[in-house]
């Protein structure tokens, strides 16, 4: 994806009004990152990671973007999700590249916890050193066109849902849930 490309999304998610989702009384808010670096090959290029697994965490062992439940010292939703990926990746995002915010979601299956998400994208200047935390168990940057061009498009069948889910094939893992939700209309935004 060319530099022009970058700039076109950073206009787009600029002139964007994010769905504000206001969290219900049992519901704990989170942010994730989606980190995004223009390649000198012309790709734009997006930061995912492996959760590592836990018993108990419902998101154990997924493809995911860096990111987690706000902390109570976390000033806004911004800082935890700068803190979370300081905290899962070792990669210091700043506040000056956020380059844009995509709408609040919620998980759609009701066994998982009552959380609402908000995506922050940052558009980092080059590709940094990543270093995983034990939150995480790999990394990979995946070129947006790739995702954009429907090669890597799937689907996943989850045990107790009636039809399959739409998903990403990202190496030898399935990209789906949440993340599959925030990725796709971020390449909409794209085309």
């Amino acid at each position: 994806m060319p530099a022009d490309d970058f700039r076109r999304l950073a206009e787009r998610l600029s002139r964007l009004e994010p769905r504000q989702v206001t969290p219900a009384p049992d519901q704990r808010e989170a942010a994730v990152a989606v980190v995004l670096v223009p390649e000198a090959g012309g790709s734009l290029d997006l930061l995912l990671i492996k959760r590592a697994e836990h018993p108990g965490d419902p998101w154990s062992g997924q493809v995911a973007l860096p990111g987690g439940r706000r902390d109570p010292a976390d000033g806004d939703l911004l800082a935890t999700a700068i803190r979370e990926t300081w905290e899962e990746v070792g990669v210091a995002v700043r506040p000056g590249w956020v380059v844009g915010e995509l709408d609040g979601l919620r998980p759609r299956t009701p066994t998982l916890p009552p959380v609402l998400v908000r995506p922050f994208v940052f558009g980092l200047p080059a590709k940094p050193a990543v270093t995983l935390s034990p939150e995480a168990t790999a990394h990979v940057w995946v070129a947006m066109d790739e995702l954009a061009s429907g090669a890597r498009r799937t689907e996943i069948t989850i045990p107790g849902r009636d039809a399959p889910l739409p998903a990403y094939r990202v190496g030898s893992e399935i990209m789906w849930g949440m993340t599959e939700r925030i990725i796709t209309p971020l390449i909409e935004l794209l085309r």
